[in-house]
């Protein structure tokens, strides 16, 4: 999956489930509104959409979707880099 594939993807999944529109892609989605009880069923849309399954403390470190974007890929490809 493209870079802007994937920041439009989950740009899309935050705003679904998060309720969250315009976010940039640098923007920090906490910030932005995102609340922590959010997070449990945005962490599990995105792990079912991107057939991934993200470690919770990779999750909590990323605080915007061009980061999450890199994790996910990361995952996707075996890549063991933060």
């Amino acid at each position: 999956m493209a870079d802007s594939d994937c920041l439009e993807a989950v740009g899309a999944i935050i705003r679904e489930v998060c309720g969250i529109s315009g976010l940039q892609p640098d923007q920090d989605f906490y910030d932005a509104g995102v609340t922590s009880v959010q997070a449990l069923p945005l962490l599990m849309e995105l792990e079912d959409r991107f057939e991934v399954a993200i470690p919770d403390d990779r999750f909590i470190a990323v605080r915007n979707t061009r980061a999450l974007c890199a994790v996910i890929a990361e995952i996707k490809t075996g890549s063991n880099a933060a």
